[in-house]
């Protein structure tokens, strides 16, 4: 049995607010003023007379070429090695790389605080080290939209070829053969096409597959649902998503909550005969279970561009597999998005040159060195809150509307909140988003998907060393998967504070818990009777699951409470099948924090 301890907290009295509180309504993006102070300066240049120098260290369209021509000295250097990279950068004040250029501490280290901006022409920035950038004072950029077109087009391309076996009948023509009952294929008309992610590229595929008489579901716990509907698509949950769709096609970034989303339980909900198409990234797919399910039949057929190793093994056996269609990561790959990416990529770091707030920017500015000391533990304890109310979000709502209180003795003039609040964006957004949120791109990136966020202030008694009390976020119009996380108004609320220099969760729905926010939480919504928290410790250490602290908030004794368990591993299904079973716990969820 894994060692826990647990105590009861009292409801948390409610704080007693000043005459003085305000609200802030993000209508638009909010522009932090410039200023001249050097620590606060984006972008700075060793002359203000001379040209600044752009190394190109992979292949780019000729127009972007052109674009950054314009304004400053080019230097087209390819297939460089690391050394020769290093020994080129501290003559360059930004970089451009592709996926193949690994830009990593070495190299920022070796510009001598020269290079000011490394733009990545793409999406991914896997090969740049962001956290090594952000301490040289680097921004880096990245071309996120360029290439949607393209993707969608090879998802559909890959749809309509799997579904008529174009791969496998070319293969056998050229062979000799001539197998006409052997490939035939199905039908597109009126089959049931799930996306699995409803940002740009899952958009495009839905019009277009509404054109070929497909009906279009999707499952995104973001995505806003009048969105979906003006485009005729339904935003469903993960479960009626998986059971019911012919074809799943993913448009999903890799994040810790959507690794291997389609795993063998998903993979036994789906209908037998399904097909899957993957144009996003390799991992959000368990690659093993996938080869399981096609030999057994429940998947019939697999598209896949994109691979948990690429290349792929020669010996791999879905590349190997009959009924897969295999291309090399061929996504964004057309000539119009190649210079799309190539005109985007020089349009941002041109601009973050001339000291511009780049919107495509994915890590944070420099900070007053003093306001990050004073934020730190505040700033960690608004990311994991966003977190852990955007996963307590049921799929098919969608969320629109946020509201954020701050409590503090401190004036509005002495606590910038702008930091918390893109953190809170962060925490919101990056768990189900490519996006990389920061200070400089959080208020843009939240009004660019619709979200609505209302700040407010409760200026307490007391003195006003300490930044902040507590943090509360709450998110209305939306379907919770724990109805216990519901206010009066049924809103998800949750709030938190900084013990000891921790986050601390405090509060979630009506509940006074108290609970630090580090590694992941099960919440559990129960009766309030002698011997539940034994049975659910008992029971996650049969399942080897390490309990590193338990708290119960509860209305009265024998009542309804919320126990919240801090743990140290993800349970398994079997593990978690039986903290159901047990007839006191009303509804429980696992939390990645």
């Amino acid at each position: 049995m894994a060692a826990f301890s647990f105590k009861v907290a009292p409801p948390l009295p409610k704080p007693t607010p000043s005459s003085f509180s305000w609200t802030l309504s993000l209508s638009s993006p909010i522009t932090p003023h410039r200023t001249a102070k050097p620590h606060k300066t984006l972008i700075v240049f060793s002359s203000l007379n001379a040209k600044p120098t752009i190394l190109v260290a992979e292949k780019l369209g000729q127009t972007g070429i052109q674009l950054l021509k314009t304004f400053a000295n080019v230097d087209c250097s390819y297939d460089m090695t690391t050394e020769d990279l290093c020994a080129k950068i501290s003559l360059c004040d930004a970089l451009i790389v592709r996926s193949a250029t690994k830009v990593t501490r070495q190299v920022f280290e070796s510009s001598g605080g020269r290079l000011k901006v490394v733009g990545r022409a793409g999406v991914g920035i896997d090969n740049v080290d962001l956290a090594a950038a952000t301490e040289h004072g680097c921004l880096v950029v990245n071309a996120p939209t360029a290439n949607t077109i393209a993707a969608a087009e090879h998802g559909i391309a890959l749809i309509t070829a799997m579904a008529r076996n174009i791969a496998q009948a070319d293969a056998s023509v050229k062979a000799g053969k001539w197998q006409r009952s052997k490939y035939v294929g199905v039908s597109l008309v009126g089959k049931t096409l799930l996306l699995m992610g409803f940002g740009k590229v899952g958009s495009e595929v839905a019009r277009r597959a509404k054109g070929l008489g497909m009906q279009v579901i999707a499952y995104d716990p973001y995505a806003p649902a009048d969105r979906a509907r003006a485009i005729g698509v339904e935003l469903v949950s993960f479960n009626e998503a998986i059971s019911t769709a012919d074809f799943i096609s993913l448009h999903m970034p890799l994040t810790p909550t959507t690794s291997k989303i389609l795993n063998d339980y998903a993979f036994s909900k789906m209908k037998k005969g399904v097909r899957i198409i993957n144009v996003a990234r390799g991992g959000v797919i368990d690659e093993e279970a996938l080869l399981r399910a096609l030999n057994s039949g429940i998947v019939a057929q697999a598209a896949l561009d994109v691979f948990t190793e690429e290349p792929p093994p020669k010996d791999n056996m879905l590349v190997l597999h009959e009924n897969v269609t295999v291309t090399p990561h061929l996504g964004a790959s057309t000539f119009e998005a190649q210079e799309g990416v190539a005109i985007e990529i020089a349009e941002a770091v041109v601009g973050a040159l001339k000291g511009e707030l780049a919107a495509t920017a994915v890590n944070a500015p420099m900070v007053p060195a003093e306001v990050l000391s004073e934020l730190a533990p505040f700033i960690l304890l608004a990311e994991k809150l966003g977190r852990l109310a955007v996963q307590l979000v049921a799929g098919g709502s969608g969320v629109q509307s946020v509201k954020i209180t701050y409590a503090s003795a401190r004036g509005p003039d002495d606590l910038d909140t702008r930091l918390l609040r893109a953190m809170i964006i962060k925490g919101l957004i990056e768990p189900i988003s490519s996006v990389f949120v920061n200070l400089v791109n959080a208020d843009f990136t939240a009004k660019q998907r619709g979200l609505k966020l209302a700040e407010e202030r409760i200026v307490l008694d007391g003195s006003p060393e300490k930044p902040l009390e507590f943090i509360q976020i709450q998110l209305a119009n939306v379907e919770s998967k724990f109805a216990g996380a519901l206010s009066d108004l049924g809103e998800i609320k949750v709030q938190g504070m900084v013990k000891e220099g921790l986050p601390h969760l405090t509060m979630v729905g009506t509940f006074g818990v108290d609970v630090s926010l580090e590694g992941s939480l099960i919440l559990c919504k129960q009766v309030d009777r002698p011997g539940i928290i034994g049975k659910v410790g008992t029971i996650l250490g049969e399942g080897n699951v390490n309990v590193n602290f338990m708290s119960v908030g509860r209305i009265a004794p024998r009542k309804q409470a919320v126990m919240t368990i801090g743990v140290d591993e993800e349970p398994d299904i079997e593990t978690v099948k039986k903290i159901g079973e047990i007839k006191a716990i009303e509804e429980f969820v696992f939390l990645k924090l």
